[in-house]
């Protein structure tokens, strides 16, 4: 699957973590409020030169009003017009800037950039921008506010990346927080041996007793040394005796009886432990192996498959999306195979293995396939996705947790700090340069 797989921090990141998302904005209800913005427009401030109009800090307003992802935001309208104001004083610094540096965004980057917010709200590209003018913004308008996302997102990734440093020491004391906190997530675990004593339900005190006696002869064995598996095969009326020695498997402590947890807490390994009794009959543990906690931090690995469209001039996004939502169908229904089906028409260099992956870990994909990937079960079916590679349909055939190698490790500890660090620096950046500039308020007209 050549350069579908990504690992740098991309524009879409830095996006979301600062608050410049690019989704579709939510449509206006009224167009009577895109009117009344018309109407009154005037420069509100001046920003090393340039203006920011009432009208901006109207829509931008409006935005920020709807948008769900903003929390706490007060409908109080002197507020809300305050946020948006400073938000797009900072925008207007942030592309003077990164103009003065000499950053710029090609044709292309714009287009992946556009094709990126039509998936993540699940529209072809002509859907998108019926949208945007339903919302009062043409796509010339529109593919401005993208360059200029795109310009401040190289500028961030160039000014606030070289702000931040990880040391070493800093990853170690990461590394043994988290083996520390997965440690009371994943307990010790341990493999006991079982010798059972059966006791019939109807048994006769006598015969209770006669089994009990029994049981008893057995720990006596086990603990002068003879051989436990021998025992087991001698005196043991489990069912599965002869299929694993008595072995009952390398398993978490909350996945035996409670009894037996107890009986053997005190003994360490090879111990025998005193007869325990149960409804089954008389049971003799041994304890054939315990295991701490890994000792590597864990991650889960997904493995899925996938047949891959791309859209071309005889191809359009739409006609992608309904072939591969007929796939669908005919798969969910029986009529057609997964495999075969990526095998014919998969444009991707995974068709010959039937669509397969292969196993992977997070951050091996690009963030809107991950993102839909992640929220399958094992055994389901995705809709038709659009991400900046084509239109897919995607099934997840398993997952599992593995331990990470000792470099994944410290890349996964150094990517974490570094992330719980860009938003502080970000802050600090940001009044650096909004001391730098020149700004300007201008009082409405009268």
């Amino acid at each position: 699957m050549n350069n579908f797989f990504m690992s740098c921090i991309s524009w879409m990141k830095w996006a979301s973590l600062f608050g410049a998302a690019l989704l579709l904005p939510q449509m206006v209800s009224a167009q009577s409020s895109v009117t009344s913005i018309r109407s009154a427009d005037f420069v509100v401030a001046v920003v090393n030169s340039e203006p920011i109009t009432n009208q901006e800090v109207q829509r931008l307003s409006l935005r920020l009003l709807r948008d769900s992802r903003v929390q706490g935001l007060s409908t109080d309208s002197s507020e809300t017009k305050r946020l948006a104001l400073d938000q797009l004083i900072i925008e207007k610094i942030q592309v003077q800037q990164a103009v003065a540096l000499g950053i710029a965004v090609d044709e292309a980057a714009i287009q992946q950039a556009e094709a990126s917010v039509a998936s993540n709200n699940q529209l072809s590209l002509d859907e998108l921008q019926s949208r945007l003018l339903q919302d009062g913004t043409s796509a010339e308008g529109f593919r401005a506010q993208l360059r200029n996302q795109l310009l401040m997102t190289r500028l961030r990734e160039r000014e606030v990346e070289t702000r931040i440093r990880i040391s070493e020491a800093q990853i170690n004391q990461f590394l043994n927080e988290e083996l520390q906190r997965q440690s009371t997530r994943l307990p010790s675990e341990i493999n006991l041996g079982m010798i059972l004593i059966a006791v019939p339900e109807d048994a006769t005190p006598e015969q209770v007793t006669r089994l009990s006696e029994r049981a008893s002869s057995v720990v006596t064995k086990a603990r002068q040394g003879a051989d436990f598996a021998a025992l087991v095969s001698e005196f043991s009326d489990a069912p599965d005796r002869s299929a694993n020695s008595g072995a009952m498997g390398l398993r978490p402590p909350n996945r035996y009886p409670d009894i037996f947890v107890q009986a053997v807490s005190q003994l360490p390994v090879g111990g025998i432990s005193d007869v325990v009794r149960t409804g089954a009959g008389f049971h003799v543990l041994k304890v054939l192996q315990r295991q701490s906690a890994s000792s590597t931090l864990m991650t889960n690995q997904t493995r899925a498959r996938h047949v891959l469209l791309r859209p071309s001039p005889q191809l359009s996004q739409a006609q992608a999306i309904a072939q591969l939502s007929a796939i669908r169908r005919d798969i969910l229904s029986g009529r057609a195979d997964f495999a075969d089906v990526a095998k014919r028409i998969s444009q991707d260099g995974s068709a010959p293995q039937g669509g397969d992956l292969g196993w992977a870990s997070p951050g091996m994909f690009v963030p809107e396939f991950e993102q839909a990937m992640n929220q399958l079960l094992p055994g389901q079916l995705a809709a038709p996705l659009i991400s900046r590679f084509g239109v897919h349909l995607i099934e997840v055939t398993d997952r599992r947790e593995v331990a990470m190698s000792e470099a994944e490790q410290r890349n996964f500890a150094r990517n974490v700090l570094r992330e719980s660090k860009l938003e502080e620096a970000y802050a600090a950046w940001v009044q650096d340069i909004r001391g730098l500039a020149f700004v300007e308020m201008r009082e409405p007209p009268q």
